[in-house]
């Protein structure tokens, strides 16, 4: 009895496994947890937070030891003992130096890796958006071939059945061989477009196996009702809000804060930094211990640094340049991609799913007529051709839409 009682509840975990359907946002939920790309890519974020930390640290002391003799030396002044009955013969020097950086250098040096730092967290913004935009897009070029072959399989179908009739009244010789070859040869037709449509189902498959790391991922398991859905809501001011949010802009924006900042050090780097010292000499001089501090730095004598505080400024214009031409772009994609929707929102109003229902209701009553003769196989032929291209189209440019919508969203770098 227990037996079987487990028997049944691991049944019914089975089942409720295999029917797990994954929709758009499973699908975007298991590529944020899952991703290794995305993923590798937060360990930037984290190395930069290293590197300020790094920056934040002083120089360490340098401690000299030397002028020590390792032999009894003859013929000298006595001195004390160093320790025990030891030393008295002895010389020895030490010496510990202490960089000290002048003009705010180590601040500036920590203000340019946190902006290295907002480079990383933009990069890893970048890739998220572009990778959810892939994700995205696989999905619905998914949905679009689902469609496709649901409605190849129903046209494989038909043709297989007319084949088959064909066949016979051929052999009877009701009809003549060539409308049989002709049936046949459209059949070979959707068949070869059947295996190459399933060829480029496995291939997007592939990728969102990939983007979820999900390798159990079937195309059964697949929820395509957000293929179905399309909204035009947008932004009214859309433009303002992609200058704001674009992740290129605000990336360039920091570039141009931390040609800035670059331009600071190299400036601070003009003014030497100093070394202080402490030393102890021992039976080095006329006096027995000595004991004296210092200080060194460099004369800029010959250096100031002119060149790389050039270069730093010239580094600023052409930031500043790189991102009007960012500007520019943005806008003009932005007035594309919009101008590409309202044509694309105009034909789907157009509610052309209930002209292709009628098409499809059309086609058994074509061949109805097919069979009572009152139209020629050739015409149906075509109507079926044609039919099948319309709907084709239809699904496209839903397609379209929905890729179209995606890019525009990534421009903007918001979800509408």
């Amino acid at each position: 009895m227990k037996t079987s009682y487990l028997a049944v509840i691991a049944l019914c975990f089975v089942g409720e496994t295999q029917a797990q359907q994954y929709g758009l946002p499973q699908l975007e939920a298991q590529f944020l947890q899952q991703n290794s790309e995305l993923l590798a890519s937060k360990f930037n974020i984290e190395k930069a937070d290293a590197e300020i930390v790094q920056e934040k640290l002083w120089s360490n002391p340098t401690l000299s030891i030397s002028e020590v003799n390792l032999w009894k030396t003859y013929q000298v002044e006595e001195q004390p003992f160093l320790f025990g009955k030891y030393g008295n013969n002895q010389q020895i020097s030490v010496e510990l130096e202490q960089l000290i950086e002048t003009a705010g250098k180590r601040k500036k040096r920590i203000a340019v890796k946190e902006l290295e730092k907002k480079n990383s967290i933009f990069e890893f913004e970048e890739l998220l958006r572009e990778l959810k935009k892939e994700l995205r897009q696989t999905y619905y070029s998914l949905g679009r071939l689902n469609q496709q072959e649901v409605q190849l399989k129903n046209m494989v179908d038909l043709f297989v059945q007319l084949q088959s009739q064909y066949e016979k009244q051929a052999q009877l010789q009701n009809i003549p061989k060539a409308d049989f070859f002709r049936v046949q040869s459209e059949l070979i037709g959707l068949q070869k477009e059947q295996i190459e449509l399933q060829s480029e189902q496995t291939e997007m498959l592939s990728k969102l196996r990939l983007l979820t790391h999900n390798n159990m991922l079937s195309l059964e398991q697949l929820d395509f009702s957000s293929f179905k859905t399309i909204s035009n809501q947008f932004p009214i001011d859309l433009k303002e809000k992609a200058k704001e949010q674009n992740i290129g802009i605000r990336r360039q924006e920091n570039e141009i804060l931390l040609a800035e900042k670059q331009w600071k050090l190299e400036k601070a780097q003009r003014v030497p930094d100093m070394t202080f010292q402490v030393n102890y000499d021992r039976g080095g001089n006329i006096m027995r211990d000595f004991v004296g501090v210092g200080v060194s730095f460099d004369l800029p004598v010959f250096n100031s640094n002119k060149g790389n505080i050039k270069s730093s400024q010239l580094n600023i214009q052409q930031q500043k340049e790189v991102q009007n031409s960012l500007l520019m772009n943005l806008e003009t994609t932005i007035d594309r991609l919009q101008n590409q929707l309202q044509i694309f929102d105009k034909i789907l109003s157009n509610d052309v799913s209930n002209h292709l229902e009628e098409q499809q209701k059309m086609i058994e009553n074509y061949r109805k007529h097919l069979n009572s003769k009152q139209i020629t196989l050739l015409e149906f032929i075509d109507f079926t051709q044609a039919f099948r291209e319309a709907q084709n189209a239809y699904l496209e440019m839903k397609e379209n839409h929905h890729n179209t919508r995606e890019e525009l969203q990534y421009i903007v770098g918001q979800d509408f």
